[in-house]
């Protein structure tokens, strides 16, 4: 146990905390039209582990964690295809921007819906996450999401061709 936490929880959150952290720089890096190979590749795969690991935890039925996992893989299929598969040419630029946001957002979804199931002061608010706190909190990232993916697609442009010296 570390943290009171079993060793796949700790890996898993420690793998989602990494995804989020490096996917915050990788968000700042669309936003300014600057590609960073190195906190890209820990993002993404940070972020596949993740979703992998999350199926390695007991359960007796499908959950909405499930679903929120496969939704996540697909989109980093995506956005892996884009970026290493098709190396952002053309329309691939905007699809990785679009579905590396996205993935980002998946990850924080989840990391607001922990939150308000671990920690007591938000529980205490919040404690079937139906309530109104539950709700705006997930709104509040949801709308920002949006307009960053909106953002990021526009500004994740092409860099300029650089004239032969």
């Amino acid at each position: 146990m570390i943290f009171g936490m079993t060793y796949l929880t700790f890996v898993h959150v420690l793998l989602s905390l990494i995804g989020i952290l490096a996917g915050l720089v990788v968000l700042l890096g669309l936003l300014t039209s600057k590609q960073l190979p190195g906190w890209t590749a820990v993002f993404i795969w940070s972020t596949v582990a993740t979703s992998v690991t999350g199926f390695l935890f007991p359960f007796h039925r499908f959950l909405p964690s499930h679903a929120i996992g496969i939704i996540s893989l697909v989109v980093l299929a995506i956005a892996v295809y884009a970026l290493y598969g098709r190396h952002l040419a053309g329309a691939w630029r905007r699809t990785y921007a679009i579905t590396a946001v996205l993935a980002l957002y998946l990850n924080v979804f989840v990391l607001i819906a922990q939150l308000f199931m671990k920690v007591p002061a938000l529980k205490v608010l919040a404690p079937t996450q139906s309530e109104a706190p539950f709700k705006e909190a997930q709104l509040a990232a949801l709308v920002a999401f949006v307009v960053l993916t909106i953002l990021a697609a526009i500004r994740f442009h092409s860099q300029p061709v650089q004239p032969a010296s």
